[in-house]
């Protein structure tokens, strides 16, 4: 709505010194205003603002060096203020440095930049590094301004003829130092900028600022003696389009374009080359003037961002699905179990139910395959000695790979002991192996290696400081094309034909090894091999943690009839886990959610012996229901069941309340029963 003069905010005077710079500070905090002002105002003329709207306004009436613009203001933020100078022709190109307190990581930081800004401060301003950073952007603009100046004044004393030659020598002398102060700092940024003749073909320029040879590896003097060069280094999938945009830059009057180039050491950097048509004083052609930058740093953590958020996403999907096929697996597997302990089957019979059974267990790995990817599944991690690894994995390994492939193991005996699980490892190098033997379809070795490695060897893995042990699986077959190798550690991605993988080997061991506080690194070349690189911890001294197998035999059992009170959603593991209580002779009710259970509490149905409940139900959860359950039964035992992998991961249960992860078989249970229950005497 308008508001009337009296009620409009009324903007601070601003210095109508024309010699002197303007910074605009906009802060909404009072006392960041005054410190930035006293640091400041010896070096430019400060212009205040306590909002965006302010600021806007501000940039409508003047011109400045720099503006300081604080992120965080109530109303109009940082960035929309940012992208809106941005999309005013007038105002895009003053430059923006954003004031920060908080938000150092990499999303923030690029969101900025994408915004517009050209550095960054964050807060407690450090007076020194503020002064010197806005100190270069008003010295940029005082040289814009000077040369501006400089040439009126040129053109005034052409046409006067008034001016003496000892002044115009001292002119060109102080716009000389200007030009070289200008250029010291275009050389110390990853930017060229350049003057290219309007129908140069093939393209390049007549003159280069900047540090050329940095950024493509080729001196101006070598891309004029072989102009083709540029194009002949455009990335394949790229040429088209930048030729494309190329053929149109004389008719829209400039271009905008970004592409990967070729540099001399064969390495491809990412460029984003602009330029506008700058017309002849003379009626020629005229000449493009552009940028060249190199925006290669950028991309990477754009594209890792971007693996990091997809990689979640997955993990995320796999973790849910992997919850309900163990429900199904959990009937299934059940099922089976009953029917062996209570019919007597013919020999057919037998083969049928072993066959359906197998089928079942092939399930079952396919999911803790999926929950490794996820890094989901309950890991008992211990101390691993790597040649009594190397020792049982050998025969095993000799019986799968078969004549063609030899295996060789080199630095077992030497390495520190990892701290994982071991099955799990085992798997994980099982995967590996079998890789390796299919890229190699002629026979060939596979080298399994070990060595010690400290995480600083591997800083772009991004490990906690420590020691590692690194395992390596080596190949001498087809190797993998660098456009996969991104692509390979993602479930369900396979290069194999159909039928021949389920492309979760590589996934499973890539969820094993961060779930485990490690890594995995895979290096390629087409036509020479691959090396897949496990990173786990070093074991710490000689602790080793007892496996859960070791537990659960230690576990106690009870004989004595129960009477259970068995909550699950799902009805399919409800029926099958009540037929397995009453076949371990227990007393059964059941019920499928638990607000009924609730209800039955407050009506004085409380002698139970014990409380099993599935984990994830609607409206309330397992640890819910057995808090709410003691409230009314104090002391009731209680056993949650969860399709989830990974039991600590179920946050606010009692400490005494013993998880069973699903799918699990009818002895599994009696185990589980026999921890939670005393017992009889």
């Amino acid at each position: 709505m308008d508001l009337s003069p009296a009620d409009q905010p009324r903007l601070r005077p601003v210095p109508t010194d024309p010699d002197r710079a303007r910074v605009l500070v906009v802060d909404d905090d009072e006392r960041n205003l005054l410190a930035i002002r006293t640091v400041l105002e010896d070096v430019a003329d400060i212009v205040e603002a306590r909002s965006g709207e302010e600021a806007l306004r501000h940039v409508l009436k003047d011109e400045f060096a720099v503006i300081l613009l604080d992120v965080y203001m109530p109303g109009m933020d940082g960035y929309e203020v940012a992208q809106i100078v941005r999309g005013r022709e007038q105002s895009k190109r003053i430059p923006i440095v954003f004031l920060s307190a908080v938000n150092k990581e990499n999303e923030h930081l690029i969101r900025g930049y994408s915004m517009g800004a050209v550095d960054y401060v964050f807060k407690p301003v450090e007076p020194v590094v503020l002064r010197s950073k806005v100190a270069v952007f008003v010295d940029l603009y005082r040289m814009r301004r000077e040369i501006q100046r400089k040439a009126l004044e040129q053109e005034e004393l052409l046409e006067a003829n008034l001016k003496t030659t000892a002044e115009l020598i001292r002119a060109e002398q102080e716009l000389r130092i200007a030009e070289q102060r200008q250029a010291a700092i275009i050389n110390s940024l990853p930017i060229v900028l350049y003057l290219e003749p309007l129908d140069r073909s093939p393209r390049w320029p007549d003159f280069i600022s900047g540090d050329l040879a940095a950024i493509t590896g080729y001196s101006i003097e070598q891309v004029a003696e072989k102009p083709a060069i540029w194009e002949e280094r455009l990335h394949p999938d790229d040429k088209e389009g930048v030729l494309a945009a190329l053929a149109t830059r004389r008719e829209t009057g400039g271009f905008s374009i970004e592409y990967r180039w070729q540099a001399s050491n064969g390495e491809y950097r990412h460029f984003l080359d602009q330029a506008v048509l700058l017309p002849s004083e003379d009626g020629g052609p005229g000449e493009f003037a552009g940028t060249l930058l190199d925006v290669t740093e950028r991309k990477a953590l754009e594209q890792q961002l971007l693996q990091a958020h997809k990689m979640d996403a997955i993990g995320k999907l796999t973790g849910g699905i992997a919850h309900d096929f163990n429900n199904l697996l959990a009937a299934v597997l059940g099922g089976i179990g009953l029917i062996e302990r209570r019919l007597e089957l013919a020999d057919e019979q037998k083969k049928i139910l072993g066959m359906t059974r197998h089928a079942a267990e092939q399930g079952t790995e396919l999911v803790r395959r999926l929950l490794a990817f996820a890094r989901r599944q309950k890991l008992q991690p211990a101390a691993i000695g790597l040649k009594d690894l190397s020792a049982r994995l050998n025969d095993l390994l000799a019986h799968t790979l078969g004549g063609l492939v030899e295996i060789r193991w080199d630095g077992m005996d030497k390495g520190w002991n990892a701290f994982a699980d071991e099955t799990q490892l085992e798997l994980a190098l099982m995967n590996l192996v079998i890789n390796a033997r299919d890229a190699m379809p002629e026979g060939g070795t596979i080298t399994i290696s070990a060595a010690n490695r400290q995480a600083k060897d591997a800083a772009a893995l991004s490990l906690a400081p420590g020691d590692y042990v690194a395992l390596s699986v080596t190949d001498t077959g087809e190797g993998i094309a660098p456009a996969m190798l991104e692509q390979v550690m993602e479930p369900f991605f396979t290069t194999k034909p159909v039928g021949k993988g389920t492309g979760l080997g590589l996934s499973m061991v890539y969820g094993f090894a961060r779930q485990s506080g490690g890594a995995v690194v895979i290096e390629s070349e087409v036509g020479r091999g691959t090396v897949v690189t496990i990173w786990l911890p070093r074991a710490p001294g000689e602790t080793a943690v007892l496996p859960l197998a070791a537990r659960d035999a230690t576990a106690q059992q009870t004989s004595r009839p129960l009477k259970v009170l068995l909550v699950d959603d799902h009805e399919g593991v409800r029926a099958m886990t009540a037929a397995m209580l009453s076949e371990l002779g227990h007393e059964v009710s059941a019920a499928r959610d638990g607000n009924t259970v609730v209800r039955r509490l407050k009506s004085g149905e409380r002698d139970w012996d014990l409380l099993i409940t599935d984990y994830a139900m609607p409206t309330i959860s397992g640890s819910e229901l057995l808090r709410k359950a003691r409230e009314h039964a104090p002391g009731l035992p209680g056993l949650l069941i969860t399709g989830y992998a990974d039991p600590d991961s179920i946050g606010n249960r009692p400490e005494d309340v013993r998880v069973l992860v699903k799918p699990f078989t009818i002895e599994q249970l009696r185990a589980a029963i026999g921890q939670c229950v005393e017992p009889a005497r």
